[in-house]
């Protein structure tokens, strides 16, 4: 699949919008809606991974 990244145990689905010139995604398999985006590939990948470590600082808060 192309349109999927990983990171640690997380997936997430990533679309691109061409009418805002931007790619974004949103974390799968969770409860919680996380989404993140970027204008390059580079910046979308550096933005889900801090979406990333955000969610699993929350979650480490939250317990």
């Amino acid at each position: 699949m192309n349109d999927v990244l990983k990171y640690k145990d997380y997936f997430a689905t990533i679309h691109y919008s061409s009418e805002d010139e931007v790619f974004y995604g949103k974390i799968e398999g969770i409860s919680d809606l996380v989404t993140f985006e970027g204008q390059s590939v580079s910046e979308l990948k550096k933005s889900f991974k801090e979406a990333i470590e955000d969610y699993i600082q929350t979650l480490q808060i939250l317990r």
